[in-house]
């Protein structure tokens, strides 16, 4: 009488459980068919509870090789597989489009997968993460023609990327070291990008083989642009576009701080990396090509005269002059469609004070 209601009890509660107490109803099983003292008659057409026993026993390996399977697809469907070294959506050099009508909502149209400024591939896992940053103060058409063919640009490289544009606030004089190293300490407290792409508002990439991905070495990736005649503007240019890992760029202690107006601390940067043993590293000429828009010098980025003493002293000054002293203030975060602006008091020159 006690055996049949305690093993239907137990029947229903290895259905409930067939994954965890699998093992248990297996012992349970074999238990019941070895005990025959106390087993009851059953009336005549029923089923033995040996059949029984079996076939709930059969129903369960079944239940659970269809949760294994199921379990399995899911897996398979949520860990995606790595995008390819070589990205078949690349198209190679392009035609660049500056058309004076194009408006930000056109670009937000054709961008439709950006989300508050930053892209990842829906079919497959990015090789690297990389954050876009730019400096930037009274610029908006070059930064609207920027975003309209740099967000293709990069998602045709099956790239997890942010763009980040780093507004200097107020009209002191201008300068881009210092808004990068605001950009790369701010872009950090999102993500722990892997690569990190600094870039000028005013050069567009031509080619999409020009991968703005980072590399054992630093890279700076304009070797030629339209107002040079496409050639490297001077052996040691590092100016314009260059791509540095998270670790390469602490080694260096980022961009000095000290460089008001335009010119020199691109120079600064490279003699930072010289002294690090590092290399710097370039794509080929035919790929590294970027037209630059031309444009008046803004007021208030005039040539840095200082640049040159400035440089003399670098391999002094690079260890207390840098990300480690970037002292600035955060006046706004705004998140838009196609790229996250960060609006930034960094100061003025000491002679200004």
């Amino acid at each position: 009488m006690g055996l049949f209601p305690a093993m239907s009890k137990f029947t229903r509660k290895g259905k409930c459980l067939f994954l965890l107490l699998l093992c248990l109803c297996v012992v349970a099983w074999i238990a019941t068919l070895s005990n025959d003292d106390t087993v009851k008659p059953v009336p005549e057409g029923s089923n033995p509870p040996e059949d029984k026993g079996v076939e709930g026993f059969a129903k369960l390996e079944m239940e659970s090789e269809m949760m294994q399977s199921i379990e399995e697809r899911v897996e398979e469907q949520s860990a995606k597989e790595s995008c390819p070294e070589h990205s078949p959506l690349l198209r190679g050099a392009f035609k660049l489009s500056f058309d004076p009508s194009l408006t930000i909502g056109q670009v937000e149209s054709e961008n439709v997968e950006v989300v508050e400024g930053q892209y990842n591939p829906s079919d497959c896992t990015a090789r690297q993460s990389v954050a876009i940053l730019i400096p930037h103060r009274n610029r908006e058409k070059h930064l609207l023609y920027l975003l309209y063919h740099l967000h293709p640009f990069l998602q045709r490289q099956q790239l997890h990327y942010a763009i980040y544009v780093i507004h200097q606030a107020g009209d002191a004089t201008f300068n881009r070291a210092k808004l990068l190293n605001v950009g790369y300490l701010e872009a950090l407290k999102d993500h722990s990008w892997d690569c990190f792409i600094f870039h000028d508002v005013d050069l567009v990439p031509e080619n999409d083989h020009n991968l703005y991905m980072c590399e054992d070495q630093p890279k700076h990736l304009v070797v030629g642009r339209n107002s040079t005649g496409y050639k490297l503007r001077y052996k040691g240019y590092f100016g314009g576009v260059s791509a540095m890992t998270k670790d390469q760029f602490h080694k260096v202690n980022g961009f000095p701080n000290s460089y008001w107006g335009w010119g020199g601390e691109d120079d600064d940067l490279r003699i930072r990396v010289t002294l690090q043993k590092m290399s710097i590293i370039r794509p080929s000429p035919e790929v590294a090509r970027y037209t630059m828009i031309f444009h008046k010098r803004d007021s208030g980025n005039q040539i840095n005269k200082d640049r040159m003493q400035l440089l003399r002293r670098t391999h002094q000054a690079w260890k207390t002059d840098g990300l480690n002293s970037c002292s600035y203030k955060i006046l706004s975060v705004h998140r838009a469609p196609l790229f996250i602006n960060i609006t930034t008091d960094i100061g003025q020159p000491e002679h200004a004070h």
